[in-house]
């Protein structure tokens, strides 16, 4: 009998791990199997502001399936249609963007799971998630494995922290810097000393009890810091910025030393 594989992603959060990642918004599974062999311990497939729908993130996480990371799924929006949608294709850690309040969660929470402790609908046999019943117990075993993380991204959402961080079936806590610097009349700056002082007492309430803080931050220094206060899943980069700014920087070192074409050339001269 095969039993239904653990998530060591939430396994990991439990312990206590601090776990590095890695956004994904190119929206292809190529792009995404070379990232997931790079050693990140976990990987954000972004439905929300990067390009994907179901068929590619389905795609996404038969690419980083082999490798030994954990692909998380950012869905657009929290809708239990959709939760149940992204759950079949094999995923088991999603995370929810604009929770707002502790109901919210709850709501949540609820759509991960199949009745009793939720209302998630019954139809494994047809889906990824159970190898289409490869894992004879996985209607038993399933709810133990998924993983929630619900995103806090605006100060009304900050307000609610402390209800929302003890809600049941939430593992998780994401902070979202871009949005939550926005409304907190900062658009752009989030690393406004009023952003970041918010950010590290949101990380400590999230702690408190006992759920993991996790935050996307590019500013590597910034990075480190929020992990030295607490956040555990820390995305220290965002595929398409890495390959702008690579792509950019390689360009500028050919022309630093063989200079720029001139215009002949560039017309084809």
């Amino acid at each position: 009998m095969t039993q239904t594989p653990r998530n060591t992603f939430k396994d990991a959060l439990k312990a206590g791990n601090r776990l590095a990642g890695l956004w994904l918004g190119l929206a292809d599974p190529y792009s995404a199997e070379v990232c997931a062999g790079l050693g990140y311990d976990w990987l954000l497939i972004d439905g929300e502001h990067g390009p994907n729908d179901l068929r590619s993130m389905l795609g996404a996480l038969q690419a980083a399936a082999p490798y030994d990371t954990e692909a998380v799924v950012r869905i657009p929006h929290g809708d239990a249609a959709l939760i149940k949608q992204v759950l079949e294709i094999g995923a088991r850690t999603l995370l929810v963007p604009m929770v707002e309040t502790a109901a919210a969660a709850s709501a949540l929470a609820s759509a991960m799971r199949y009745p009793p402790q939720g209302i998630r609908g019954v139809g494994s046999g047809l889906a990824r998630s159970s190898r289409w019943s490869r894992y004879p117990n996985y209607l038993h075993e399933a709810n133990d494995r998924v993983c929630l993380l619900v995103q806090v991204e605006t100060a009304d959402a900050l307000a609610q922290l402390d209800a929302i961080a003890q809600v049941e079936g939430v593992d998780g806590v994401f902070i979202g810097p871009a949005d939550l610097s926005a409304s907190m009349g900062y658009l752009g700056q989030p690393s406004h000393p009023e952003v970041k002082a918010a950010i590290e007492k949101a990380i400590q309430t999230i702690r408190s009890h006992g759920k993991a803080a996790g935050i996307l931050c590019t500013d590597e220094a910034l990075a480190r810091h929020y992990t030295s206060v607490g956040a555990q899943f820390v995305a220290i980069g965002v595929d398409t910025t890495l390959l702008s700014q690579a792509a950019k920087a390689l360009l500028q070192r050919y022309r630093n030393d063989v200079g720029s074409p001139s215009s002949e050339v560039r017309n084809g001269y």
